[in-house]
């Protein structure tokens, strides 16, 4: 059997699963694998095959989606000139981990394909949602990559078809503390932004930021570049983690039994999804960077048990690699 295995590069979740999905999947089959997007801080550890730019959703610097950049940045004829072009005629098995170019190449070229994916599980009714549905956002979850065949990712098993998360190995390792430093990581928020509300908030904040290249500090609030190795040490030993409400990081904190507050990205549907079923299961958010929500937070006892399985390959084996 030959699988292709394409997925997004739009933020880091896609990547860290891949990193879990690919070996597994190689154990049983021939793989080849394609990445689209170009907003990721994570590398894949494994040899990338096809490497396209895409179409990425672009943010602005104060925490929100920007339809403008997300327009005027991304090169859709020439994604367009991609999708007619993608041969997948020697593949056996297309997974597609919310990447549009295959995905519309496989609906255009009638070829079957599973998505597999965390957005997925947003096309589900028993998912929660916002009590204010968001059309458009409601419009890029079905149609940004077409499938119809589906097994998603979410916090709890929503439905027969929504798996738990895929916690990667490199979390699973870890031996988690509690030192009483938080880790911010808010890739839609400047620095500026960020320092200006923690330094407010006498604890210790370590930020993950993809806009500097330095480590500095500025009173309680220490900066430093992207950097996977050092931001797993921190993670491992912090109090509690302060994040946008994607999915992978909000997901890896609950399985560490890390304090958790998420703040969706302004416009981001998704996110806002992410936010409402989090808020389900107690987990703090807010719309915006408000010192007084978080400094009640950093004083609270928060404490969430999960039960998330590494069952990852026992998916894979049956009920994909079956299809």
């Amino acid at each position: 059997m030959k699988i292709l295995y394409a997925f997004q590069g739009t933020g880091n979740g896609h990547v860290a699963r891949a990193q879990e999905i690919v070996p597994i999947l190689k154990k049983y089959a021939a793989v080849d694998t394609l990445i689209s997007g170009h907003q990721s801080q994570l590398k894949a550890d494994f040899d990338v095959n096809f490497q396209y730019k895409g179409i990425s959703l672009l943010y602005n610097k104060t925490g929100g989606l920007s339809y403008r950049k997300t327009f005027t940045d991304n090169k859709f004829l020439e994604a367009a000139r991609n999708i007619q072009e993608i041969d997948l005629s020697k593949y056996d098995l297309i997974i597609n981990d919310y990447e549009p170019l295959t995905g519309w190449a496989c609906k255009l070229k009638n070829i079957p394909m599973i998505e597999l994916s965390h957005q997925a599980s947003m096309l589900f009714k028993e998912t929660p949602k916002p009590d204010k549905k968001d059309f458009f956002g409601e419009l890029v979850l079905k149609y940004y990559v077409p499938s119809k065949k589906r097994i998603g990712f979410h916090f709890e098993n929503y439905h027969p078809q929504i798996k738990k998360p895929v916690i990667r190995q490199k979390i699973r390792n870890l031996h988690p503390e509690k030192k009483g430093f938080y880790l911010v990581y808010l890739p839609s928020f400047s620095d500026e932004n960020i320092t200006k509300v923690l330094k407010q908030i006498p604890v210790e904040w370590k930020v993950f930021s993809k806009y500097s290249r330095l480590q500095f500090k500025e009173k309680n609030v220490e900066i430093f570049p992207i950097d996977e190795i050092q931001y797993l040490k921190a993670f491992e030993s912090c109090e509690g983690i302060l994040c946008n409400a994607g999915f992978e990081s909000p997901a890896e904190a609950l399985f560490m039994d890390k304090k958790l507050f998420v703040i969706p990205i302004h416009n981001q549907y998704e996110q806002e999804c992410n936010a409402c079923a989090l808020d389900k299961m107690g987990i703090p958010n807010s719309k915006i960077l408000k010192v007084e929500e978080i400094r009640s937070w950093v004083a609270s006892d928060q404490h969430l048990r999960v039960d998330y399985p590494n069952d990852i390959e026992e998916i894979l084996v049956n009920e994909v690699l079956t299809l």
